[in-house]
């Protein structure tokens, strides 16, 4: 069997990409040895699975010549159970179900994306309260436990009125490593799955655009920034509106559900000027 040869401009994005993802890896203490054992498991699962030939599973030889990977290697890794985490945690899907409610349904927003300061308790509020909304999404969850975790993460606060805001417009924990690293993993393998899909795929392209500068001065990388988080959340905020109509409108079969992500970031630093070419002399 003959195996595709690369096109030389991969390698050299990849390592670009891979720069952030180490710089990650050693803040947290993860070695190149740990990694490349992990990288080894992710190599012969992807080849498993998705590189069949009519529709048999491959053998430990053609993984092996596929990925790299000893022989020994695969047929070890191959034999050792993995944990699949196709998923958001339940923790964090029920918190982002949770805010879309209380963002997009009544009697928790003045508007879609505006949301009320809810009355802790049903009490003082009734429906329109901070144990009301809980309760809307789950009979099983107790509000206690949920304000109590929101108030850690930072996603909410508690006024002296004893009202419950919301302190960001989608479950975004400002706190939370766990949770941070669950969007962390969804968001980029999401958006990751798009260019590669885009770059090794014949079919309609997903939506994948940037717009880039790179000779802005500080003041109006702030303006811009804060241009994003104001319209950009806008602009989320009115697709989840959207998405939810779908979904309650025009709900599938279970065997026919499908997932989507749609993201938004912005991204800034220090760009330095470029080295003179010689040959061209410096202008002034």
């Amino acid at each position: 069997m003959q195996l595709p040869t690369f096109p030389p401009s991969l390698l050299p994005a990849l390592l670009h990409v891979m720069r952030p993802l180490v710089r990650l890896m050693l803040r947290k203490g993860v070695t190149y040895s740990g990694f490349a054992e992990l990288l080894k498991g992710v190599f012969v699962d992807v080849a498993e699975h998705e590189f069949s030939l009519d529709g048999k599973p491959p053998t430990d030889s053609r993984i092996s010549l596929l990925t790299g990977v000893h022989r020994k290697d695969v047929k070890r890794l191959r034999a050792k159970a993995t944990v699949k985490q196709d998923g958001l945690p339940e923790i964090v899907s029920f918190g982002a179900q949770l805010v879309s409610v209380w963002l997009n349904a009544a009697p928790f927003c003045e508007r879609a994306g505006r949301p009320l300061p809810l009355p802790r308790l049903a009490s003082a509020g009734g429906e329109r309260s901070f144990d009301g909304l809980v309760a809307k999404v789950s009979k099983d969850i107790r509000a206690r436990v949920v304000l109590d975790e929101w108030l850690r993460l930072g996603v909410v606060r508690i006024d002296d009125q004893d009202q419950v805001h919301l302190e960001t417009m989608a479950f975004v924990p400002q706190k939370g490593f766990d949770e941070k690293a669950a969007y962390f993993r969804h968001n980029l393998h999401d958006h990751a799955c798009a260019a590669v899909h885009n770059l090794t795929e014949s079919g309609e392209p997903f939506f994948e655009r940037s717009v880039h500068y790179d000779s802005l001065s500080n003041s109006g990388v702030e303006r811009l920034r804060d241009a994003v988080r104001a319209d950009g959340m806008q602009l989320l905020i009115a697709f989840n509106q959207l998405a939810g109509d779908l979904e309650a409108k025009d709900a599938p079969e279970p065997e026919a559900r499908k997932r989507i992500t749609i993201g938004l970031y912005f991204y800034t630093e220090p760009n330095p000027p470029a080295e003179p070419d010689p040959k061209k002399g410096r202008s002034s």
